[in-house]
This record gives C-alpha cells, sequence and structure tokens, in this order.
C-alpha cells in the first residue's frame, strides 16, 4: 500500500508542471461542476431559492419531531432491572463505535491523501478548494457516524421501554414503541441529509459547490461502507456464537447466563441499525448528488437547469412532508384499532404504513409537479412525475415481493419448516436456498418492468431537454425508491428494537425477582401478565425480521439504478459528450466485456471473503463461550466474559473490513488505471451481479431466519430437533442476511463514487503521454489488490488442522501439544493463532480461552 501510495505521490509530482486546469486540460470532474442561479426562475411568484429555503424550516421541522419523539421515547416508564441491560447494551455499542470512528479516520486519511494528491497536484485546484473538498468529505463521514449513533442511541431507549410495556398483557405498546424510535430515527437521518446539501446549494458560493458535492458524497460513502461491513461482520459473529448455544447445552433463546447475549444484543445494533442508518443517509446523498451532475452535465438550458434542480428538491422537500402526514395518519388508525385488543397482527399497521405512504408521495409528486413545471411544456411535468412515481412504487411493492419469501405468514417460509421436519438442517439449508432463487427472479422482474416503464415514458419527449433521457429516468426511478425515506428507515430500524426488547426482557430476569409483581403494582400500577408479554415480544420480533428483509432490497435497487446515473458522467467525460469513441460501449470492445467479467467476479469474491470473517470470528466467539459459559448456580453471565465476546467480535470485524476495503480500493484504482471503457464494464458489472447476488442472499437469509421464529412460536418446538435444525439454517442465513448482501449496497456506490475520481486520474495520466506508466501502475494496484483478496481468505483461517480437530475428538493428546502443520497453520498473514495473551487449551470435547496468561 505504502509502495504505491508513495508511487502516485512521484507520478503526480512529474506531472504537476504540466497538470493545471489551464495547461493540462484537466478539469477535476464533478468538483469543477457550478450550479447555476436559483434566482433567475420563480416558481409561486418567490425565486427558486427562496421557495428552497422553506425546506430549511421542513428539515429544522423534522430534527424536532426526531428529538422530541427521542425525549418522550426516554422518558417513557421502565423497571430498573431492564433499564440496565438497555444502558450497558448502549455502553457496549458506544464502545464499539468509537473504535470504529478511529478506525475511519485512518481509513479517511488514506482517502484524503488520494484527493489532496489529485485535485492539487494534478488538476491544480487552489489549496483552499482542496481544502473545501477535503472538508467536506470528513463532514459527509461524520454525518454517516453521527446518524448511526443517534440510531443506536434511540434504540436503545426504546428497546427496554418496549419490553417492560408488554408486561401489561397488551399487544399494542409492543409496536407503537419501535414504531416511534424508527420514525425518530428516519425523520432526523433524512432531515440532516437534506439540511446539508440544501445549505450548500442555498450558501455556498456556486462555483465551489461541485467541490463540496463530490467531498460530501466520497466522505459519507466512505463512512457507510466501513460501518455496514464492520456492523455486519460484528453482529453475525455474535449472533451465531450466541445460537449455537442453543444448541450445545438446550438452553433457552437470550439466555442470561450465556456471554454471548450481550455481544448479540451489541450486534443487533452495529449491524442492523448503525449499518442501515449510515447506508440509509448516504445512499439518499449520494443518489441526489448524482441527479445533481446529471442535470449539470446533460441538459444545456441554464434556465431548464434551475428548474429540475427546484423542482427534485421540492419533491424532496414535499415526501419528507408525506411521510410524516402518513405516519400519524397511520398511528392514529393503528391506535384505534389495537390498542385495547388481546391479539395483533404485527405486521398489518407497517404494511399499511408503507402503502399509505407509497400513495400519498405519488399524489403530491403529481401536485408538486403539475403547480412547478407545467410550463416546460408537451406534458413534461406528468412524464417526469410518472417517472418518480415508479421508484416510489417500486418503494412499496419490493417490500410486498420480500414478505413473500421471508414473512412468517409466507408458503415458502412455512416450506423450509416442513422440509426441515423430516430432512432437519440440510433440507431447511436447500429450502431456504429455494427461497433466494425464485426472490432474485420476482424481485429483478419488479425491478425491470419499474425500470422499463420508466425508459418508455422517457421516450415521449425528454430528449428534446437533455442528453441521454434514459439515464435520467432511471436516476428519477432511483430517487423515488427513497423517496419516503423517513418510512423506509423507519420500518427498517423497527426490527433492531423488537430484536433487542426480547432480549432485554431475558436478560433482566425481571420474572425471578423476588416480590417484582407487587413492585411493579405499587410502582406502576398495573398486573403483569408474564405469558403474553414474552408472546407478544417474541411475534413482534418475526414482524421486525420480515421488514428488516423488505428495506435491504430497497437499498440495493436504489444503489444499482442510482450507479447508473453516476456511471453517466464518466461516460460523458470519456466520450467527450457522447461524441466519440461511442463504439467502445460495447461487447465488441474486449477491454468493456473484460470488465464486465472483472466485476462479477469481485462480487464473489467480497460475497466469500465478508462470509470468512465472520466464520472465522464465530469459531473464536463459541470457542470462548463454550469453555466459560456456567449454567449453574447463576442467573447471569459474567461483565468479563461478556466483554470478552464484544472484543473477539469487534477484532475480527475490524480485521475483516481492513482487508475488504483496501481489496476494493486498489481493485478500483487497478481497473480504472487498466483501460477506461474496461473499468466502465467493471462498474455496471458491480451493480448488476451485486443486485441479484443481494436480493438472493438477504431473502434466503430472510426465510431462515422467520422458519425458526415459526418453530419457536407458532409450534412451540423449542428444544426438538426440528428447532436444532431451524436454528443451523439460521445461523448459515445470518452472514447472507445481514454481512454480504447489505454491505454490497455501499461497496457499489463507494467503487463508483471514487472510481470518478480515478478514472479521471488514470485519463488524465496517459492524456500526457505516460501511458505506459499508467499500465504499470495498474499493474501494481492489481497486484496489491489481489494480495488483500488473498489475505482475506488465508490471513482469516481459523489456524487449525485435521490433526487438531482429530484430537478435540480422541482427546488422545496433552492441551499443550501441537503438531508442526498446525503451528505454521497458526500464523498465517499476521493472524496471530494466541491473540492478546488469550491461551488456547482443551477441555473434554472442547477448546478453550484461558486469561491466566494475560
Amino acid at each position: 500500500m505504502w509502495i504505491a501510495g508513495l508511487g502516485l505521490t512521484g507520478l503526480l509530482a512529474g506531472c504537476s508542471a504540466g497538470g493545471g486546469e489551464e495547461s493540462g486540460g484537466i478539469h477535476g470532474g464533478e468538483a469543477s461542476l457550478v450550479l447555476p442561479d436559483f434566482t433567475s426562475v420563480s416558481f409561486f411568484g418567490m425565486q427558486g431559492n427562496h421557495l428552497l429555503m422553506i425546506g430549511l424550516l421542513v428539515c429544522l421541522a423534522g430534527l424536532g419531531f426526531g428529538l422530541a419523539t427521542y425525549r418522550r421515547l426516554r422518558d417513557l416508564p421502565v423497571h430498573e432491572s431492564m433499564r440496565e441491560i438497555s444502558e450497558l447494551i448502549y455502553q457496549t455499542c458506544k464502545t464499539y463505535l468509537i473504535q470504529q470512528g478511529r478506525f475511519l479516520l485512518i481509513l479517511w486519511l488514506f482517502i484524503g491523501t488520494v484527493i489532496l494528491l489529485y485535485y492539487k497536484a494534478l488538476v491544480g485546484f487552489s489549496w483552499g478548494r482542496v481544502a473545501i473538498i477535503l472538508a467536506f468529505s470528513l463532514i459527509g463521514m461524520a454525518g454517516s457516524f453521527g446518524v448511526a449513533w443517534y440510531g443506536i442511541r434511540v434504540n436503545t431507549f426504546a428497546n427496554s421501554r418496549t419490553s417492560f410495556a408488554a408486561l401489561r398483557g397488551k399487544p399494542y405498546p409492543a409496536h407503537a414503541i419501535p414504531m416511534q424510535s424508527g420514525m425518530s430515527v428516519g425523520m432526523v437521518l433524512i432531515s440532516v441529509e437534506l439540511l446539508m446539501m440544501l445549505i450548500i446549494m442555498l450558501f455556498l458560493p456556486p462555483t465551489i459547490a461541485g467541490s463540496c458535492f463530490i467531498g460530501f458524497a466520497i466522505g459519507e460513502s466512505l463512512g457507510a461502507s466501513a460501518l455496514r461491513i464492520a456492523g455486519g461482520i460484528f453482529t453475525k459473529i455474535a449472533d451465531i456464537g450466541a445460537d449455537l448455544m442453543k444448541i450445545v447445552f438446550h438452553i433457552k433463546e437470550d439466555d442470561a447466563r450465556n456471554p454471548g447475549v450481550i455481544a448479540d444484543c451489541t450486534g443487533d445494533n452495529a449491524g442492523d441499525s448503525v449499518g442501515p442508518s449510515a447506508d440509509g443517509f448516504e445512499t439518499y446523498g449520494v443518489t441526489g448528488v448524482a441527479l445533481i451532475t446529471f442535470i449539470l452535465l446533460a441538459v444545456q438550458d441554464v434556465t431548464v437547469q434551475v428548474q429540475l434542480l427546484v423542482w427534485i428538491f421540492t419533491i424532496r422537500i414535499v415526501m419528507v412532508l408525506a411521510s410524516f402526514i402518513s405516519y400519524a395518519v397511520n398511528s392514529a388508525i393503528t391506535k384505534a384499532r389495537y390498542e385495547h385488543a388481546e391479539e395483533m397482527d404485527f405486521e398489518a399497521p407497517l404494511t399499511q404504513l408503507v402503502w399509505l405512504t407509497s400513495i400519498v408521495s405519488i399524489a403530491l409528486t403529481y401536485l408538486t409537479s403539475f403547480a412547478m413545471i407545467s410550463n416546460l411544456g408537451d406534458g413534461m411535468w406528468w412524464k417526469l412525475a410518472t417517472i418518480i412515481s415508479f421508484g416510489t412504487l417500486a418503494g412499496a411493492l419490493i417490500p410486498e415481493l420480500v414478505k413473500a419469501f421471508t414473512s412468517v405468514k409466507s408458503r415458502h417460509v412455512r416450506e423450509v419448516v416442513v422440509s426441515a421436519q423430516q430432512g432437519g438442517a440440510s433440507l431447511d439449508i436447500l429450502s431456504g436456498l429455494v427461497a433466494g432463487n425464485f426472490s432474485a427472479f420476482w424481485l429483478g422482474a419488479a425491478i425491470l418492468g419499474l425500470m422499463s416503464g420508466a425508459f418508455f415514458v422517457s421516450t415521449l419527449g425528454l430528449g428534446a431537454l437533455m442528453l441521454a433521457p434514459a439515464v435520467f429516468a432511471f436516476g428519477l426511478v432511483a430517487f423515488g425508491f427513497l423517496g419516503m425515506g423517513p418510512v423506509t428507515i423507519a420500518v427498517d430500524s423497527y426490527g433492531p428494537v423488537t430484536d433487542n426488547a426480547q432480549s432485554v426482557y431475558e436478560l433482566s430476569t425481571i420474572d425471578e425477582i423476588p416480590g417484582i409483581e407487587d413492585e411493579i403494582r405499587r410502582d406502576f400500577g398495573f398486573d403483569v401478565k408474564w405469558d403474553n408479554a414474552k408472546r407478544y415480544l417474541e411475534e413482534n420480533d418475526g414482524a421486525g425480521n420480515t421488514f428488516k428483509a423488505t428495506a435491504k432490497p430497497v437499498l440495493i435497487g436504489t444503489a444499482v439504478v442510482g450507479a447508473t446515473t453516476m456511471i453517466f458522467s464518466i461516460i460523458v467525460s470519456l466520450t467527450q459528450g457522447l461524441e466519440q469513441d461511442i463504439d467502445k460501449l460495447s461487447p465488441i470492445h474486449a477491454p468493456f466485456l473484460l470488465g464486465l467479467i472483472a466485476g462479477g467476479a469481485i462480487i464473489y469474491w467480497f460475497s466469500g471473503a465478508s462470509i470468512q470473517a465472520v466464520t472465522t470470528g464465530a469459531y473464536r466467539a463459541v470457542e470462548f463461550i463454550t469453555a466459560n459459559i456456567k449454567l449453574d448456580g447463576v442467573t447471569k453471565a459474567s461483565a468479563a466474559d461478556s466483554k470478552k465476546v464484544v472484543e473477539i467480535c469487534t477484532r475480527y470485524a475490524q480485521r475483516g473490513m481492513l482487508n475488504i476495503f483496501l481489496g476494493v480500493f486498489f481493485a478500483t484504482l487497478a481497473f480504472a488505471f487498466m483501460e477506461p471503457f474496461l473499468f466502465i464494464g467493471y462498474l455496471l458489472s458491480l451493480a448488476l451481479f451485486g443486485l441479484y447476488q443481494a436480493i438472493f442472499m438477504a431473502n434466503a437469509g430472510g426465510a431462515w431466519d422467520n422458519a425458526k421464529k415459526l418453530v419457536e412460536v407458532d409450534l412451540d418446538a423449542k428444544g426438538s430437533a426440528l428447532h436444532d435444525a431451524s436454528i443451523v439454517g439460521d445461523t448459515v442465513g445470518d452472514p447472507f442476511k445481514d454481512t454480504s448482501s447489505v454491505s454490497l449496497n455501499p461497496i457499489i456506490k463507494f467503487s463508483t463514487l471514487f472510481g470518478l475520481l480515478a478514472v479521471e486520474l488514470a485519463v488524465s495520466i496517459s492524456g500526457a503521454g505516460n501511458s505506459v506508466l499508467t499500465h504499470l501502475l495498474a499493474v501494481v494496484f492489481f497486484l496489491i489488490a489481489v494480495y488483500f483478496i488473498w489475505r482475506s481468505f488465508y490471513g482469516m483461517r481459523i489456524g487449525l488442522d485435521l490433526v487438531d480437530v482429530k484430537r478435540e475428538l480422541s482427546d488422545d493428546l496433552p492441551a499443550d501439544q501441537l503438531t508442526g502443520s498446525a503451528s505454521a497453520a497458526a500464523v498465517v498473514g499476521g493472524m496471530e493463532r494466541v491473540e492478546e495473551g488469550l491461551e488456547l487449551q482443551t477441555i473434554p470435547g472442547r477448546s478453550r480461552f484461558d486469561d491466566s496468561r494475560s
């Protein structure tokens, strides 16, 4: 890595004399774009910038709503035993996030160095302008990090309050509290993102807006990628480690004596709250940046540029209002229907909210478009509104399709359970793979249909306004996907709260506290209904699992559709405004075809590398837990043991993420430097392979997850052979749905965003007469990428060999004797077999960690 950095530094220093804007013809790409004058066009009798300023008030109102909900959740009644658990989870999450924040800064230093060298040494930007790009990359990264932190704080208030509210014996509070916390996260996330973009557009000089947007997008993409990957690895190490104990020791779900449960709860937030919050923040922002870039590049008429930009951001503002109105209406309906009910379909209000928001958003899109851009002529207002509405419809339709494969009510999930009854874990796994593959077909067909509809509408005269109208249409579809962002994020954030709520109930051991019923009656004024509370929490967890699954394809779909818009700006640059080398965007041009092959290879490596990190980390977690779990004479695991499991999860999450991130980073540089049209094929292949891989893995994992929930709740078969089989299936699905699939989304966007910079850098160097050096650097970058790809398996191996397995099976060899081959396997790629003073010993049939050497 450092060799490549020094080589790049020397190269740019050699090019800097002729690499300024004037002499080299290098313009800095998107960072050089200039925003038009928003005062030049009026809407509703006010200038465009004044209309957008109203959006600032909407954003502030959204923040106010989110923060008010935060305080309301914090002040809800909760028993101290449950509050202690939720605060312990929060403190553990905070420690994890602080470590991730430090790690992010290290990654940013490397990205910042590349930005500095490119924009200063080669493009010739002033120090002030380069500083702006660097500053906004930090702001973007801080935004992803900040909303992730807010999400875990709100969720760790809500989990214990949900758990305690369920003790009243009514299902409605167990739904209402997670819904409020989810909407708080959704409104804050979208409001912060939209506020930042409006500030750039309205208050910063138009000449530096492009620099601000590209820096902001790269920063938030970096933050989302790191938090999503590391969070996905962490959560599934902990989840698998805790779940397998149910098979080994036949203990209950979230048994307080299991040291892995606190790590599992932390992982629920690290993977299912931190990751999606950062991912949603980045996706919403990057989609906006992509559309701004497209309009400035493809629309020649400045007046039309202003009209389209103001219209797009007004639509975003209106959709925030639509989300809030729909939430308020849906909450009132749900309360009237279920407040005093004894039974509740927990999925029904969430489904109703998604569809209501979609319908309201579509209606307001048409009304706003008619009011703002009807003067574009040729019915352009309804055509553009229709294209956005295809995306908004996708935001509701895709969750319905996902539910057909992952809901506890779906026939696919029930088929998994039926298969496992006779075929055990084998048929459980095979049936889940069937669900994942079918889901990829049907969701792919839905996205194909919606994009085809957008393409058809784009042929009805949009070409008179812009270049490549179909690309703009696809960008608007991505825009519509997350138009109702607050609700999309809300139903996704519902899941980690319901999952944690069940865990908080078990970990608090509240039902074992002497005199607890009298205490609750005296202090809180109600009689506890234990059986109802447990059942409601488990049923609500199933609904949370389903809607966590529904958000995943929406985000990956947005990434893929939005990537096409960002790739367009690269194509415009390479083809001099679609005037030259168009024939190279075809399989007839061999490098383009090779790029298509390369992108698919990276997707499958990434999937394997992320699962390998989970596998090794989970092995270590299981090894520690089985050796240290105490089932007799204690009611809870020790804090020290729980902390050690968290440390194991964090260690392997960061190691796995480092290998993956640097592999992706250098692969992007390598393919960009090889040949620019090869790189276009590479990016398109990443998007398309990634789309289907992510959908398949997410929904297969969702099917296995809720199949286990059916066995536990509907069949009440905990501890049975069927339950064991369903646990195995669930643990296979864990890294499928919550590690590999969800991390593909930010990886695709980071590769595309960073690729904008990388390919401009490569073309600039080659154009200066250094094509041989460009290809030499491509080889260097590729070899570095291959090293990290190699290391992502061989450096992440468990470190034992078959002889060690044989020894543990037979217990014939002493604990301190390792064979030469095992010793050689113990240290590979810098992964030490004996880690941080934890010595491996043997107990009958198992291995364990011991702290005696520390």
